[in-house]
């Protein structure tokens, strides 16, 4: 395969934006196509670890996203009462930047998207592919808006639901997991600098994690037995009753749930691709490769950091010997988040097969803290 010079993007989510902003800091043509029309992400907070904030800086935006979020001294275990287990504090990641931060989506989504723009990348919204032919020599990709393209290279980046991932592997899909996530923002207590996670409870865990100097989000991860569907006028109840029991500050910050309109609730499905994640000219990256549930916090960081290290890995070989590579320092790092993460949802679920959720934790967050 000839060297890589022109690629497309599906997907205009996390991992799409940085890997688009990656191929284009080395030189290579770069054209995104999002479905979405308005380009908008649902206002929730996510935590993020040292590797997603080194994996920005590389791509030239981590003081971006520090500034954009909250930076706070690292992982707090605690029992339902509020008392504190367990301590996993945060090292410096990269160039005085901090390795523990909770942003909103929005904002993150702000600053990928001010650097697309700056960069003056390619997008198209309202436009995804209708179809793809991988002749071996290119790509050629017909669009839903009727126009067409040929391109060397063409990225997955189209989420847990991939229409990518359905084309080449069409009996990969999400699986429910068993539980669900809760999450809902409320004001920040004065001198919380810590993400708390509370254990104890059966069926799942709770905690906090602080997003600006003002807010914090609350999040829920229990078991929701049938993957039930919520009507939206109970959300706030329903989130309620999770956390019903827990005390300490995630106690008294249960009491602000009140409006069930800003209540994000979604099933954890997962979809752990098996090696390669590509064929021919055509790679998955992200959640479209490796979708985990958040136990762990890793969701965005794993997409970044998969953008990173192809942007790398294109930048100056041909096409297959780069997604081999690509493959051979990805595979197993992204396998162990989503496999962990989802051995935690297990434990959770099933308490009396459970391991000791706090060591594992610190264990990937230090494994993770090591460059890719």
């Amino acid at each position: 395969m000839a060297k890589t010079d022109k690629v497309l993007v599906i997907g205009g989510g996390v991992g799409g934006l940085a890997v688009a902003i990656g191929l284009h800091q080395r030189g290579l043509q770069v054209e995104v196509v999002e479905r979405s029309t308005d380009w908008k992400v649902y206002h929730v907070g996510i935590i993020v670890q040292a590797n997603f904030v080194r994996a920005l800086n590389m791509l030239g935006i981590g003081d971006q996203a520090v500034k954009a979020g909250y930076a706070y001294r690292g992982a707090r275990f605690c029992a339902m009462d509020g008392s504190v287990l367990e301590e996993l504090p945060g090292d410096t990641a990269v160039d005085g930047l901090p390795s523990d931060l909770g942003l909103t989506r929005p904002a993150l989504h702000q600053v990928l998207t001010a650097k697309v723009r700056e960069l003056g990348i390619a997008v198209r919204l309202g436009v995804t592919f209708e179809r793809f032919h991988d002749d071996g020599d290119g790509v050629d990709v017909a669009f839903t808006d009727g126009s067409c393209g040929r391109y060397d290279l063409v990225i997955g980046a189209d989420g847990n639901y991939s229409a990518v991932r359905k084309a080449l592997w069409p009996e990969k899909k999400p699986r429910y997991t068993g539980q669900g996530v809760w999450r809902y923002n409320v004001p920040r207590p004065a001198g919380l600098d810590w993400s708390d996670i509370y254990i104890g409870k059966s069926g799942g865990k709770a905690g906090y994690c602080p997003l600006t100097e003002t807010d914090m989000y609350i999040f829920a991860v229990f078991e929701e037995p049938g993957n039930p569907r919520f009507a939206p006028e109970t959300l706030a109840d329903e989130m309620k009753k999770r956390l019903e029991g827990y005390g300490g500050i995630l106690g008294e910050a249960a009491r602000a749930i009140v409006d069930p309109a800003l209540v994000v609730y979604r099933p954890l499905e997962a979809c752990i691709m098996p090696a390669p994640w590509y064929q021919g000219r055509v790679v998955l990256i992200g959640d479209a490769a490796h979708s985990a549930t958040p136990h762990l916090g890793q969701g965005a960081a794993m997409a970044i950091e998969d953008a990173v290290v192809l942007a790398e890995e294109m930048s100056d070989r041909p096409a297959g010997a780069a997604l081999d590579a690509f493959m051979e320092r990805r595979f197993e790092r992204a396998r162990l988040v989503g496999t962990s993460s989802i051995q935690l949802g297990e434990w959770e679920m099933r308490p009396e097969t459970a391991g000791d959720p706090i060591e594992l934790t610190d264990r990937i967050r230090k494994k993770l803290a090591e460059p890719v």
